[in-house]
């Protein structure tokens, strides 16, 4: 008794050195987060949107709302407590040592750091007066970027084990005359379709409870208008996800003044986590941008900061690959491999990438039921092992790249006979399968180290190994711990622990293996985020590649993720013709699934002919500015432009999505944008198809200004689906 009155005497001196309120502003080269104490010490959120010039006028912002409930000075909480004097949803909430359920958080102590000339990190120190809890939150901005990225760390200080209930990473507030929410849902094959709802009173919760990924029905990423729907170009909008590989939720929450409250993180849900005496946890990144000019700027914004800062190798370069998967599916062996080698030097791709099915023998890998887990060459369909095929590719003129599925097992599989244990599964219970198969217990460090091992065997044996496919399909029901059983840990702990443990992993690759290019696959774009994205060079943007649906996948990812990251493949999904195909492709990292044996001699030269323009034009759709022109949802075509950071580059993709007979909206020019309305451009046709002509006088210069106040009709039609346009500035 006598510690916590020491501990609440100690506080009281504090408030008595902070009686005047304090004022901390979080600003980017335009935006800013400002926050201010009140008259008992608790920091609240007084201002989000576009910075002041005169940063001293900061503090005078909390004096002009004249709120008049007693419960309305908890709404703005930057870390909403839980249990004290707060009825609206907490983003804290513990059970403390002594069984009490209540907490309160004051300000302590902040701190900026400038890390370099765009990078600052501030660092806000909260305590609880009466328990030894404190967090720590985070804000780490770049100003040229305008992002912002945010996380809390608990510590417990407690004599005995703090449970944490719930701990978000970000608790944001805004003030608005109306709210509206751009989200998505989906399935296998169905990924990003969008839906616009209008925020009311109550919360609006977007979960996933899937445990091994965060996305497959719902993903961590939304836009959010303020006062009306922003556009491309027009309207306060923000961006947001959540870094992190495993559940999510995130509430949007009115209060009673129709102020909207934001709480992103971990999903509490059956995840209480114990957090030991001088333990802490960090929570994963919440990752935003906002701009008061449209959808587009903040889009550009979150891929100029992805390439430079979060993305592996974001600036870099990518590899255009032939995949065998659907050519071969799992019916495969050394001689019809090594056949399409040659193919894929004749196409002009840098690499072959082998897919499932090449390992296991005592249960062969000759379906999705039996094998995995069991990671030893197939003796029957490689006698000669991956070595063998790491060198015909070589003498073939290419990189040899393998699919992996380390965090997975099939029960028909040596490792589940041999390491039941290892596997998620409730003992008790009939086990449920996902594509057949039930994940492994990545909470063990045994099993971290087979995972490990799956990739430094592949990598020792096989160094030349230039790409890994790494697949995860399924999800964790019947979420039970054998290891945590037996640690005595809570069963609560596993959803938290699986994701950490294959973060830890994942830097066990990296620091071994740092540059070798990584795919981050599962079942379609059903895991994909900033947190795994460190690792990962590029993602899989869905299973399903009919390019007319790809399209308006691609379209939604785009404002997320930049192009370097999002592998299109040219497959036999569709019976649209090989141009359609490639075009959409063309608008990421492009990569073939195909038989090259298969194209007829204009398919062929129409591949070969794109790929030496897709060399020419990569680094401009890779690392330039992305400008949506025509949005697919609203018209009956799609076009998106890429414009390079010297602005003598560019290129426009158009798409017909809509193949009734009326196509009036196709009749007029698009405005392009980005470009230096003071510079001359030139207009060529590209990927025009073996025995056609292009629509465009190549002599012809036009100034910047009139193609971004005319435009460019790029004459899309039932007989002209897809048109790609090259601009390059007249020297």
């Amino acid at each position: 008794m006598k510690k916590i009155f020491l501990f609440v005497f100690l506080f009281v001196e504090i408030n008595k050195i902070n009686a005047q309120r304090i004022t901390i502003p979080i600003e980017t080269s335009q935006n800013a987060l400002v926050l201010q104490t009140d008259k008992d010490n608790r920091l609240g959120t007084i201002h989000f949107g576009k910075k002041l010039s005169q940063t001293s006028e900061y503090s005078a912002i909390g004096k002009a709302y004249k709120y008049d409930d007693n419960n309305a000075g908890i709404y703005n909480s930057i870390y909403t407590p839980s249990g004290s004097w707060n009825l609206v949803e907490p983003a804290f909430e513990v059970l403390h040592t002594d069984g009490n359920t209540s907490s309160e958080l004051k300000y302590i102590s902040h701190q900026t750091q400038k890390i370099d000339e765009n990078v600052t990190q501030t660092s806000i120190l909260l305590k609880d007066p009466l328990y030894p809890v404190e967090v720590t939150l985070y804000f780490k901005t770049y100003a040229k970027e305008n992002v912002m990225e945010q996380w809390s760390v608990i510590k417990n200080q407690e004599k005995g084990n703090l449970i944490l209930k719930k701990y978000a990473s970000a608790n944001l507030y805004f003030i608005a005359k109306d709210y509206y929410l751009h989200h998505y849902h989906g399935g296998w094959a169905k990924e990003m379709k969008p839906e616009d709802t209008k925020l009311t009173a109550g919360i609006k919760t977007l979960d996933s409870k899937l445990g091994t990924r965060a996305n497959l029905f719902q993903p961590p990423t939304f836009m959010l208008s303020f006062d009306r729907q922003a556009t491309e170009d027009d309207g306060k909008v923000l961006l947001g996800t959540l870094a992190w590989s495993g559940n999510f939720k995130i509430d949007f929450e009115k209060d009673s003044y129709q102020n909207l409250r934001l709480i992103a993180g971990i999903n509490p849900f059956a995840s209480e986590y114990i957090l030991a005496t001088n333990e802490e946890f960090k929570t994963p990144s919440f990752i935003q941008t906002y701009s008061e000019n449209g959808k587009g700027e903040a889009s550009r914004n979150m891929h100029n900061w992805a390439r430079k800062y979060r993305i592996l190798d974001g600036e870099g370069t990518r590899l255009t690959l032939l995949n065998n998967w659907e050519a071969t599916y799992f019916d495969f062996d050394e001689n019809k491999l090594t056949s399409l080698f040659k193919g894929a030097k004749e196409l002009g791709v840098d690499m072959f990438l082998l897919d499932d099915g090449w390992f296991a023998n005592k249960y062969p890998r000759n379906g999705d039921v039996a094998g995995l887990g069991d990671w030893q060459e197939n003796k029957k369909k490689l006698p000669n092992g991956i070595g063998y095929l790491v060198k015909e590719a070589t003498k073939a003129g290419v990189k040899f790249g393998i699919w992996v599925e380390p965090e997975m097992v099939n029960p028909k599989s040596e490792l589940y006979e041999k390491h039941l244990d290892w596997v998620i599964r409730e003992p008790n219970r009939p086990e449920t399968y996902f594509r057949n198969q039930l994940p492994l217990d990545l909470s063990n460090p045994e099993v971290q180290d087979f995972v490990y091992g799956v990739l430094d065997n592949l990598f020792t044996k096989n160094p030349e190994i230039a790409f890994i496919k790494w697949d995860c399909n399924a999800v964790t029901y019947n979420a039970h711990s054998m290891y945590l059983e037996r640690t005595k840990k809570p069963q609560t702990q596993l959803y938290v622990d699986y994701v950490k443990g294959l973060y830890k992993v994942l830097e066990r690759i990296r620091a071994k293996y740092p540059k070798v290019p990584m795919m981050l696959c599962s079942g379609g774009g059903g895991r994909v985020d900033y947190e795994a994205l460190k690792y990962f060079t590029e993602f899989w943007v869905s299973d399903n590649t009919d390019p007319l649906e790809r399209i308006f996948m691609q379209w939604e990812y785009s404002y997320y993720y930049p192009a370097i990251a999002q592998c299109n493949h040219i497959t036999d999904w569709s019976n649209v013709g090989i141009k359609f195909r490639t075009d959409v492709a063309m608008m990421g990292k492009m990569g073939y699934d195909i038989v090259v044996g298969k194209l007829d001699e204009k398919e062929l030269a129409f591949s070969q002919n794109a790929l030496k323009n897709y060399a020419n034009l990569k680094g401009t759709i890779w690392h330039g500015d992305m400008y949506r022109l025509v949005n697919p949802f609203e018209n009956q075509m799609a076009s998106a432009q890429y414009v390079n950071a010297q602005k003598d580059q560019a290129v426009m993709f158009n798409y017909l999505t809509d193949n009734r007979y009326d196509l009036n909206s196709l009749l007029g020019p698009i405005q392009l944008k980005g470009l230096d309305a003071t510079k001359k451009y030139k207009l060529k046709e590209i990927n025009v198809y073996p025995g056609t002509k292009g629509a465009f006088n190549e002599e012809v210069a036009y100034s910047g200004e009139y193609l971004m106040t005319i435009g460019v009709n790029p004459h899309v039609s039932n007989n002209r689906k897809s048109v790609v346009i090259e601009i390059n500035e007249v020297k």
